[in-house]
């Protein structure tokens, strides 16, 4: 059902619940003390004058670098607050790569710790900013920008080894966010559990959308970050109520909640970014009875999450889980190579239109006219993935259209694995594939010339 796309940004809700309700709690942290609304708006405020301090001013790009935990939090609201759209950029990304997000990004300044702030300066020629200097600085006011602008810029993976960068507005993810709330009856109850990295936009919908509704989160520490039992640990001692996140991560936190339980505050687990096995509803019902499993279908390119399905029995004749009908706003098109609508149970290209849909690649306006269509006076986003329609209007997911492949929930362009080897010298030419056995991975067969590093080498 359409609904009035909300005109804020994102993070107006979590301010003004900072100011209501200061003492209510917002954020566990891995130590398992808590961080109250109000406190973590001041912390955020504080960062936000810091910004300001360097020359951070409304519509400016600032990049984050720092590991897992609250402070990623404090850092991205103080961003939000002083104006400025944040790119995550992780702190185990690889030199060459670093550098090219920050050229890409734009970046005013580039946020970080003290044991980070050497990969920062290596990599940008922007003012490298510590978290640390903002103690004891007077919290400065909260921007809010036009909702149009952008919020943050996420890289994704590109053929020609120059990473994507989506930007995406503050009004596309605030229709993800309030959509999700009202169909799945979200509210302040409600806690989640903080597994994906940042520079993953499922972490987007991991920290606003609690934070939105008076909810917290419950934060996983950078070294904790593959560790599911401790995941485990984390839902039954904090009475996590959702988790969301990738199938694989799902069947990790479910193979340690066999050995230890998951408690049963769990009452609902999103899936999304990847194909989901049928056995998962089964297996999490027999750990957490009545817990509702809900897929979701969707890309970095129209904020986080467009389609979505709950699965109460799974049929037989399912070859996976459905991607589901759009969210709330959100709307899909399956269309032929001339751009015409497909008839149901025909594949054809999955066009994904509406609020959520992302501004564009930054600094790629080819790309962005190539992937961002118009169409009957409404815009979309051509996802490359095919899909077909079922009589009964849920879309079927059926795979790529083109050399994309995912893992773990991360598309991937096989060409930038390749172009990146083929930047070794000792490479000549580079083919990159996909493997199933024993799990899911990336592999690639290289040439080289006499006298060649070894395997390991080029790995």
């Amino acid at each position: 059902p359409a609904a009035p796309v909300a005109d804020r940004a994102l993070h107006t809700r979590f301010f003004r619940l900072a100011e209501t309700d200061p003492g209510r709690t917002a954020v566990v942290r891995t130590t398992g003390d808590t961080l109250t609304y109000g406190e973590l708006a001041r912390a955020a405020r504080r960062i936000a004058a810091l910004l300001h301090d360097h020359g951070v001013r409304e519509g400016d790009t600032v990049a984050v670098t720092l590991p897992k935990g609250d402070r990623q939090i404090t850092a991205v609201l103080g961003i939000l607050a002083a104006g400025a759209a944040y790119a995550p950029v992780g702190v185990e990304q690889p030199a060459v790569r670093r550098q090219r997000i920050h050229a890409v990004a734009g970046a005013s300044a580039v946020l970080t710790d003290r044991d980070h702030a050497h990969l920062c300066e290596a990599a940008s020629q922007a003012p490298v900013v510590l978290v640390d200097d903002a103690a004891g600085l007077r919290p400065a006011p909260v921007v809010r920008p036009d909702p149009g602008l952008a919020a943050y810029v996420l890289f994704t993976s590109g053929s020609t080894g120059r990473p994507k960068a989506v930007e995406v507005s503050h009004r596309a993810v605030v229709n993800t966010v309030e959509a999700m709330e009202a169909q799945l009856g979200l509210g302040p109850a409600d806690r989640t559990l903080a597994i994906s990295a940042l520079d993953f936009d499922l972490a987007t919908w991991d920290v606003f959308t609690p934070l939105s509704l008076g909810g917290q989160v419950v934060t996983v520490g950078q070294e904790h970050r593959r560790d599911a039992h401790h995941w485990a640990r984390l839902v039954r001692t904090h009475g996590v109520t959702l988790v969301q996140c990738v199938p694989a991560l799902l069947d990790l936190l479910m193979a340690a909640g066999e050995d230890e339980g998951l408690g049963d505050s769990l009452r609902m687990v999103l899936l999304g970014g990847d194909w989901i096995g049928l056995d998962q509803p089964r297996r999490l019902r027999a750990l957490v009875p009545g817990c509702r499993f809900v897929a979701l279908g969707g890309m970095t390119e129209a904020a986080v999450h467009s389609t979505v399905f709950e699965v109460e029995e799974t049929d037989p004749a399912w070859k996976s889980v459905p991607y589901g009908v759009p969210l709330r706003n959100m709307r899909a098109r399956v269309v032929d190579g001339r751009g015409r609508d497909c008839p149901d149970l025909v594949p054809g290209e999955l066009w994904i239109g509406g609020p959520g849909v992302a501004s564009g690649y930054r600094g790629d306006p080819g790309r962005t006219a190539e992937r961002f269509v118009d169409h009957d006076g409404e815009r979309w986003y051509r996802s490359g993935d095919l899909a077909r329609y079922r009589p009964d209007g849920v879309l079927e997911f059926l795979g790529r259209a083109d050399h994309q492949v995912k893992i773990g929930g991360h598309r991937i362009e096989l060409g930038e694995v390749e172009s990146a080897l083929e930047d070794d010298p000792a490479v000549l030419h580079a083919v990159a594939t996909v493997l199933d056995t024993p799990v899911r991975h990336l592999a690639a067969a290289v040439s080289a010339p006499a006298g060649a590093p070894a395997p390991d080498e080029i790995r």
